[in-house]
């Protein structure tokens, strides 16, 4: 592809508006949490789950985005990984560094038994197979994508995972001290439900998910790809991690006979619909391969 377009080679290297906007959101939920300390908590919940839930979602994505060094470019390394456990502030639990320890094992080794922890457990599988149980499982994806690394591929705890638990559990206590406990539940709950069962969380289904045999990653070209820079872009991001999400559209453009002719998602809320009712669908519905490392682990 490279060797028939090599401009696609322009649109690598960083994103010179990520920091600024990441940086609007993370203030923008500061905001939100001095507003919610004297709501009701159903209202607390409410703007949890319909706005806050929402932005911090969107900022785990920008994690996603900063992982693969796009906010400072790889030179600089470094600043990517200190403004990821920025962005963390919001989500309320440290996150960012235990992600791009694993995500780089997903772009190596995309389906790989016991490498790309994104593939849910056996068990998961096995229990998580009917309507009520699939839907349950969605409300509880959080809960999985956490702990499932832990059991599937334990690894070594990092010096910069504890920097990002020590800065997120002060900023915590700070929100705590100044404003009480409902801007600390507002984030948690905020988090929790929008990457469950929430619309902008199709995309996890609608990533790596069979729903046609023999294609195990998809796109999706919607309009919430404007909350969620551009990771419907999956194909796309795929093939050209470096670059950000803002230049994906780009890459489809440019390579539209690649690309068009693929299948892919047209709704996320439709995803999540025939994920759960659709019976050849379910948490099964994955491509897993026996990766090399893994028969050497």
């Amino acid at each position: 592809l490279l060797a028939k377009y090599p401009e696609i080679k322009t649109l690598m290297g960083p994103d010179p508006h990520l920091k600024w906007i990441v940086s609007g959101m993370v203030f923008m939920q500061f905001l939100a949490c001095y507003l919610v300390k004297d709501l009701s908590w159903k209202w607390v919940f409410f703007w949890a789950y319909a706005f806050g839930g929402c932005i911090n979602h969107s900022l785990t994505l920008a994690i996603h985005d900063i992982s693969h060094n796009v906010a400072f470019g790889n030179k600089q390394a470094k600043w990517n990984r200190w403004f990821a456990v920025f962005a963390n502030l919001p989500v309320g639990i440290p996150y960012s560094a235990s992600f791009k320890k694993y995500h780089i094992d997903h772009h190596r080794y995309l389906g790989g038994d016991r490498l790309d922890v994104d593939i849910p457990t056996d068990f998961e599988g096995w229990f998580f197979c009917t309507p009520l149980r699939k839907l349950l499982w969605l409300f509880l994806q959080p809960l999985f994508y956490s702990l499932r690394p832990l059991y599937v591929n334990p690894k070594a705890i990092t010096r910069m995972e504890i920097f990002n638990a020590l800065i997120q559990f002060s900023i915590d206590f700070i929100i705590y001290y100044l404003w009480g406990l409902k801007p600390i539940i507002y984030l948690i709950a905020g988090t929790i439900l929008c990457m469950g069962l929430h619309p902008i969380s199709g995309h996890f289904i609608a990533e790596h998910y069979m729903f046609l045999k023999g294609y195990e990653t998809y796109s999706y070209y919607g309009p919430l790809n404007w909350l969620t820079f551009n990771v419907g872009y999956h194909m796309e991001h795929h093939d050209f991690p470096s670059i950000p999400g803002c230049r994906l559209p780009m890459v489809k453009k440019i390579a539209a006979e690649y690309y068009d002719n693929l299948p892919h998602h047209q709704s996320w809320i439709r995803v999540l619909w025939d994920f759960v009712f659709d019976d050849t669908i379910g948490p099964y519905s994955r491509v897993k391969r026996l990766c090399k490392l893994a028969k050497e682990s």
